[in-house]
């Protein structure tokens, strides 16, 4: 076996910095009752490219290990493992990215999300100006489909959403495969339950000790993982209300639109004030959060994911409220536009990140499973 300064040169500078850093935590070990990190680091005594990609997608950046660490600056050996980890996240996403040469979105993803933003509701209030002949209109009686075909949207949103949901596909499973070694027998079931509750549940959100993460100082608090399951929650939500309308249209010959008490309309509703309240909170953190919490690199993808949703559910929500209004024209152009923003920067942003740790929990579950735990 390679000792780790045989390693050293197969990795990049942040792959190697956590590879330092791993070293000095895999002899102290004060750290190991913490989250998912630290017992899936303690069964390895090297760590190689694929082992520093694995253990930095189990990292919820939760901080907890940070306040705790005596090794941490101002100390000479530096360690800030939130940080570090972060910053071969963001190489994680761009090096499994499909096809390889988008992978350089997540590097620009700020710029990158606020442009394919800007052309995508420009293109819809264009649009909605061929097609309607203004932008507002009294007669279109709350119809979507007076300005856009239903056909014709499933159409741009299916081959947009297709492409997306492939490419992210492929890149998780690039990354599952070099992170798993070949011919490895997995006993699945369990793992795959204790995965699904660790996700619903965002376990390690709650710092590794119950009490929550650290944000701006070393006070620990429950707000971070509070407004990820408003966000999660509401885009699952507001996922549910698409189905169902989906369900309805096409095996009820039940078309839109659809009154508020509705089952989609309730669905998207709740979804929608969701999608307001966790991501708010959650960009107010992120404002506030010290910057030894997290990579400054990562800074503009995590805003721009976050006001895009906030977007999406804002404009879905003017858009409902005033379907019978003569601005629904404008306001289904741009919540279309911002819907479309995030189907297209789906596997280059931030949203990628929940399929990545995913597939690293399951690994560590997997491995805890072969030792009995």
């Amino acid at each position: 076996m390679n000792s780790a300064s045989q390693l050293i040169p197969l990795l990049n500078i942040d792959e190697a910095e956590v590879n330092r850093q791993l070293q000095i935590c895999n002899a102290c070990r004060y750290c190991e009752g913490f989250c998912a990190v630290f017992p899936a680091m303690t069964r390895r005594l090297e760590f190689n490219k694929a082992d520093i990609h694995y253990l930095a997608n189990l990292c919820h950046n939760c901080g907890a290990c940070l306040h705790s660490c005596q090794y941490a600056p101002p100390h000479e050996f530096g360690v800030n493992i939130p940080q570090a980890m972060a910053r071969v996240r963001l190489d994680t996403y761009g090096d499994f990215a499909w096809p390889a040469r988008f992978g350089g979105l997540y590097k620009r993803n700020g710029t990158a999300l606020a442009l394919f933003s800007s052309l995508a509701v420009a293109l819809f209030l264009v649009l909605t100006l061929v097609v309607n002949g203004t932008l507002f209109s009294s007669a279109v009686d709350g119809n979507f489909y007076t300005i856009f075909p239903h056909n014709t949207l499933v159409a741009m949103f299916g081959a947009v959403f297709g492409f997306s949901a492939l490419a992210l596909v492929i890149g998780v499973v690039k990354f599952w495969r070099t992170i798993t070694p070949g011919g490895e027998p997995i006993e699945a079931t369990d793992a795959l339950v204790k995965t699904g509750g660790a996700v619903l549940t965002l376990k390690y959100l709650d710092g590794g000790h119950g009490e929550g993460c650290t944000n701006e100082n070393d006070a620990y608090s429950m707000a971070r993982r509070y407004f990820h399951h408003f966000t999660f929650y509401g885009f699952l939500l507001c996922f549910a209300a698409t189905s169902v309308a989906t369900l309805y249209h096409y095996l009820l010959n039940y078309a839109a639109p659809y009154p508020i008490m509705s089952v989609p309309v309730l669905l998207g509703i709740a979804g929608g004030i969701g999608l307001i309240i966790g991501p708010v909170g959650l960009l107010y953190l992120n404002i506030k959060r010290h910057p030894d919490h997290g990579d400054a690199a990562q800074r503009p993808m995590d805003r721009a994911f976050i006001v895009l949703l906030l977007l999406i559910s804002l404009t879905g929500l003017l858009l409902l409220g005033m379907r019978a209004t003569a601005a629904m024209p404008l306001l289904l152009a741009l919540h279309l536009g911002t819907v479309m923003a995030f189907f297209l920067t789906m596997p280059y942003g931030k949203f990628a990140h929940g399929f990545y740790r995913s597939a690293a929990l399951f690994k560590s579950f997997v491995e805890a499973k072969r030792e009995g735990h």
